[in-house]
């Protein structure tokens, strides 16, 4: 997903008239033919393998030895989604090399990368959020606790990825040995059955509510990142008042996670109009076509003043 926003935004950028450098946090600066052979190869159906991952990882230090070369850059437009590129790793080494970013700082980017940490904070900022536990728990626990269906999931992961929906105690087991793949800490949370709503924050302000009409249960990677795989509706087809109370949380959710100037916060509403978030994106996806560029675009900002908005916001900033 890193790559396809990194192929729209940069020749939307150099449309504006800026010079734009392209840089891969795992190989380091990209020239003519690398920068055109990376950013058509497209989102794949499933996510990265482990091996491939710990790949990119080994390589990201790549990223802190291009920063001495990019001494005359104005602002590092982070096109990352999800591990090192959304939990505040690589803006933690922006940060010290002294340049300014797109998104929120290092210490937002992580709190919002950690389920559990941001659920507490939403709910002191008085954002229903569902109940949760985090494993070890037995099934007989869970239970007792949340009932059944449940979600689990990896603490700090993106894009659905290592996911389950678990309706039967045998199943628990296996779904938390799954999302133990993507991270050490694992989320068991009470599943809201319901409309999937989304919501961007830009500047302060809430943009207009989306939905996402999916064929399955969740939002999941396929349907996220494949053609034809969810039916996004902007503005929802909301009543006044509700489209309205769900804006008002996604800024309370994003005032509490201290996130930047943009994000894009997930909700559901469930068949009795209670309404529960269910996490914040600081880095959400920056394709023409992806949530947050298609909610500015309800509210009459295109594409490209988007991407100058959440530069121009960058450079305030620093």
């Amino acid at each position: 997903m890193s790559i396809a926003s990194a192929a729209q935004v940069i020749p939307a950028l150099r449309g504006l008239g800026h010079e734009v450098i392209a840089v891969d946090t795992a190989t380091g600066r990209l020239e003519g033919p690398a920068e055109r052979r990376l950013l058509t190869s497209g989102v794949g159906p499933q996510p990265p393998s482990g091996r491939a991952l710990a790949g990119i990882r080994q390589g990201a230090p790549a990223l802190a030895a291009e920063t001495a070369g990019m001494r005359d850059v104005d602002v590092v437009f982070l096109a990352l989604h999800g591990g090192a590129g959304e939990d505040g790793r690589i803006q933690a080494v922006l940060d010290l090399a002294g340049f300014a970013y797109t998104g929120s700082n290092h210490i937002a980017s992580a709190t919002a990368m950690d389920k559990d940490l941001s659920k507490r904070l939403f709910r002191a900022a008085g954002v229903p959020t569902a109940d949760w536990s985090m494993a070890p728990a037995t099934a007989e626990e869970i239970g007792a606790t949340l009932g059944w269906p449940v979600v689990v999931k990896p603490n700090k992961q993106g894009s659905t990825v290592g996911l389950s929906v678990v309706r039967a105690p045998a199943a628990l087991a296996p779904a938390i040995t799954l999302a133990q793949r993507h991270d050490d800490e694992v989320m068991v949370e009470r599943f809201i059955a319901g409309r999937e709503l989304t919501v961007g924050v830009l500047e302060g302000r809430a943009l207009p509510v989306g939905e996402i009409i999916v064929p399955g249960e969740v939002f999941d990677y396929r349907a996220k990142y494949q053609a034809g795989g969810a039916r996004e509706i902007f503005p929802a087809e909301l009543a006044a008042d509700a489209a309205s109370r769900v804006q008002e949380l996604a800024v309370r959710a994003h005032a509490a996670l201290k996130l930047g100037a943009y994000s894009r916060i997930d909700f559901r509403m469930d068949p009795e109009g209670g309404l529960w978030c269910l996490e914040a994106n600081s880095l959400p996806g920056m394709t023409a076509a992806s949530l947050l560029p298609q909610a500015a675009r309800a509210a009459g900002i295109e594409f490209p003043e988007l991407l100058e908005r959440i530069c121009r916001a960058a450079l305030r900033k620093a």
